[in-house]
């Protein structure tokens, strides 16, 4: 047997800094499907898109909601098959890009299907994120949510990437200071799991250092002073080539918790990683059970914190530093520590703690972590992050 094949992908066509959104004035198109949220439509963002494509019609699909259901998808394929648009766009923040790209998925499996009754070409797909977090503008990944079951379920297929993903840093200005910290934790939870993933490569390392060294410059200051459209564009940067770094990678079980977690307690994504963070870490290096001097993940920790200039003279330093300046970085966004500061009750916790074990077990993110998980191990370090 050879040594396995590896892959690294670009895609899409990225236009970002102030202004980028003229790109928008360019096309010539005639029907355009829009997939947004209600708050997008409130703060006018659908309007500023509207006005710049002249002599088209336009379809709004406006009822993402967070943690997108499966019925939200489900209508907004109806709406789409309906319209049979030449551009699909996708405008918000993770959910609404994760909705348009899951419909369009539907829509490959629909038109292969043999007895199929849909005939129209393949739409553009143009990615616009108003929040700095989840990458999904440039990944092939989509989270969807199954409420019946408490479940998120990430697709993974390269036909759900976008085409042209738009990253103008005025769009988020109106972020609120939460949602910045929130998104800005995710993005930092998909560099580092992608610099430790099994799957890393010189070319995600690349991409997830400096998405990790920006976002450990311009978090705080994104979050203190919305306004500051420098930190800004620099966070939505960071955002998308953490995105670059993990779809060409992966991510590990920091996600496969977050997603089990987040779907049981209607937590926002970003906040279950944030907190989820620092005990990972803790036990992906050896650091729990003493074998981080033999560990190589922990070797990959304590190059982030060299990195960072953070005391490293150590494997067990390295990783202690790291813990603790994304302890620190929480406490400074406001961010519980544990999940119990989250008015989470403690035996509605454990009474879940079987199920989200299971959904974490089956989760598509654990296979990518950089070291092997048992099931004790998953509620090991639930229970660790419930009380702290």
């Amino acid at each position: 047997m050879g040594k396995e094949m590896n892959t690294f992908f670009l895609k899409p066509k990225i236009y970002f800094g102030n202004h980028s959104l003229n790109y928008l004035s360019d096309l010539n198109v005639g029907k355009v499907f829009i997939v947004t949220d209600q708050t997008m439509l409130k703060l006018g963002m659908t309007e500023k898109i509207i006005e710049k494509i002249k002599g088209a019609t336009f379809k709004i699909f406006s009822d993402v909601e967070p943690n997108p259901s499966i019925e939200t998808v489900k209508k907004a394929l109806e709406c789409f098959l309906k319209e049979q648009p030449e551009l699909v766009i996708a405008l918000g923040g993770g959910s609404s890009i994760d909705v348009a790209k899951a419909v369009l998925l539907f829509y490959h499996y629909m038109k292969d299907m043999p007895d199929t009754k849909i005939h129209f070409k393949k739409p553009l797909l143009i990615a616009i994120p108003t929040t700095s977090g989840t990458g999904s503008e440039i990944t092939s990944y989509s989270v969807i949510t199954d409420t019946k079951n408490h479940l998120k379920i990430p697709l993974i297929d390269e036909r759900m990437l976008p085409d042209v993903a738009i990253l103008d840093e005025q769009l988020t200005i109106t972020v609120p200071p939460s949602v910045t910290a929130d998104t800005g934790m995710d993005a930092l939870t998909h560099a580092i799991e992608a610099y430790v993933s099994l799957k890393s490569t010189e070319f995600t390392d690349i991409f997830a250092k400096r998405s990790i060294k920006i976002i450990f410059n311009y978090l705080l200051r994104a979050y203190r002073f919305g306004e500051d459209l420098d930190a800004r564009g620099k966070l939505h940067i960071a955002s998308c080539m953490a995105g670059i770094a993990f779809t060409n990678s992966s991510v590990g079980i920091n996600h496969s918790l977050a997603h089990a977690v987040g779907a049981r307690f209607h937590l926002s994504h970003g906040r279950a990683n944030a907190i989820l963070l620092p005990y990972v870490i803790q036990y992906n290096s050896g650091l729990c059970d003493d074998t981080i001097d033999a560990s190589p993940v922990a070797k990959r920790y304590t190059e982030i914190s060299k990195m960072l200039g953070l005391p490293s003279s150590s494997l067990k330093e390295g990783v202690i530093s790291l813990v603790t300046a994304i302890q620190f970085f929480n406490k400074k966004l406001n961010i519980p520590l544990n999940f119990k500061e989250c008015n989470i009750k403690e035996n509605e916790f454990e009474k879940y703690i079987p199920s989200m074990v299971e959904d974490a077990m089956k989760d598509i993110c654990t296979t990518g972590n950089p070291r092997k998980v048992m099931e004790k191990d998953f509620v090991y370090l639930l229970k660790w992050a419930y009380n702290g």
